[in-house]
Order: structure tokens, then C-alpha cells, then sequence
């Protein structure tokens, strides 16, 4: 084999080695474009303001969870047939093209009188964000109605404290140490509801005068039956 031969062949197998290895890096570079561009879409950056000491900054319990805890900043007494506004001390500024969507938790729902009003923050709010509880138990008007205690969404309950209330029956303050049945204290630190963040779309409305046909129709109000 001559000499210009074997220079040849090794000149060859060094452009074979240089484009195996621009392929490497270029299938290096589009996984990490990939990757990096997948982490982008996952996750979109929210600013918030603690507006109090007590605020908390919201986390989510696991990876893949939709929705992260609001806590309540102080303490809030809500008895039956009340409606109440639990603050969390925090402001949000939301991405153009998503809203914030509060939503209750289950546990609350199932175990408590208490009912988290579903609830939509726009991108252009800037306030605190509130959390709207009901307390949906029945009130009782007679002394067998009032306990010495207040309920808490864990489960437990604590005695209630003297305190000056109003007696709707003789018009008066006057000093109790009960409080009607089912009355629940929501405490600072209370993980009371839960947000999601989400994008949604704006529609274009169109006056029609008429439109379109579909099988449902008007049928409304259970008029396909319950099985």
C-alpha cells in the first residue's frame, strides 16, 4: 500500500470522526433545547407580594399537584347562616392570558359545615386576595343550641372565651361564654382553600339572529334523566 494511500484512508477516517462528533453535539444541543424549552412551558413565573408578617408564600405539596394552599392571616369566627371574608395577605400579579381560580379543599368540605366560595382572580388584580367562607349549619335560637366551644376545620375545638356579643331577643350587649352550635374559629395559619393558576381564552361575542342547530337543543334542567 502506498504512502499516498494510507494518508488517504487516515485523512477519511478523520472527517468521519469530526462529523460523528458535530452529530454528537448537535443531538446534545437539541435534547438540552428541548428540555430546557418543556421546563418553560411547565412553568410559568407568578410575582407575589407578602402584604403582612403573616403572610405565606405558597408552595405546592407535590410535583404534579394543580393546586397550592391559601392560609389564612388571622383568626376568623364564622357562625351558622354567616358569610365571611378570610384574608391570606398576599397579592398576586398574574401572567396576561391566565387566571387564578380559588377552589375549596376536600377535607374541609367533607368534615366541616363550611363551604369555600369558587371564585376568579383576574390577571389586573392587584389586591389581597380573599378567601369567601359559608357556614351553611343551622342556627338554633334556644340555650340547647349554644355550646362553650368553637369548631375548627382539623376537627378539634377549643373553649370559647367570655366574651360581649349582642342578644338579638332583648337588644343588648351582653356577656356569654357560649356561642351558637357548629360556630367554627378558622385560626391564622389554616390552610383554608386552594388556588390554581390556568390559561383560559377570550372570545369574540357575535350578534346572531339565529343559530345553529345541535340534537340537545333547548333541553335543560335534568331533562336527560338521572340513569
Amino acid at each position: 500500500m502506498s504512502y499516498k494511500m494510507i494518508h488517504t484512508i487516515r485523512r477519511l477516517m478523520c472527517d468521519k470522526f469530526s462529523i460523528l462528533c458535530t452529530l454528537a453535539e448537535l443531538n446534545e444541543k437539541q435534547l438540552r433545547e428541548k428540555t430546557e424549552g418543556e421546563d418553560d412551558t411547565m412553568k410559568v413565573n407568578v410575582k407575589i407580594q407578602r402584604l403582612n408578617e403573616e403572610a405565606v408564600i405558597p408552595k405546592y405539596a407535590r410535583e404534579g399537584d394543580a393546586g397550592f394552599d391559601l392560609i389564612a392571616t388571622e383568626d376568623v369566627i364564622i357562625e351558622p347562616g354567616e358569610t365571611k371574608l378570610v384574608p391570606t395577605g398576599l397579592a398576586f400579579e398574574i401572567p396576561p392570558g391566565y387566571e387564578m381560580q380559588i377552589r375549596p379543599r376536600s377535607g374541609v368540605t367533607l368534615k366541616t359545615k363550611l363551604r369555600v366560595q369558587l371564585g376568579t382572580v383576574d390577571s389586573g388584580y392587584r389586591g389581597e386576595i380573599g378567601v369567601i367562607v359559608d357556614n351553611i349549619a343551622s342556627r338554633g335560637s334556644f340555650p340547647k343550641y349554644y355550646e362553650i366551644k368553637y369548631e375548627h376545620i382539623d376537627g378539634t375545638s377549643t373553649e370559647v372565651p367570655k366574651h360581649i356579643r349582642e342578644d338579638k331577643f332583648h337588644g343588648d350587649y351582653v356577656e356569654y361564654d357560649g356561642v351558637p352550635r357548629k360556630t367554627y374559629l378558622i385560626r391564622k395559619g389554616d390552610r383554608i382553600a386552594q388556588a390554581v393558576i390556568a390559561p383560559f381564552e377570550t372570545c369574540h361575542f357575535v350578534d346572531a339572529e339565529k343559530l345553529a342547530e345541535s340534537q340537545r337543543g333547548a333541553g335543560a334542567f335534568g331533562h336527560s334523566g338521572v340513569k
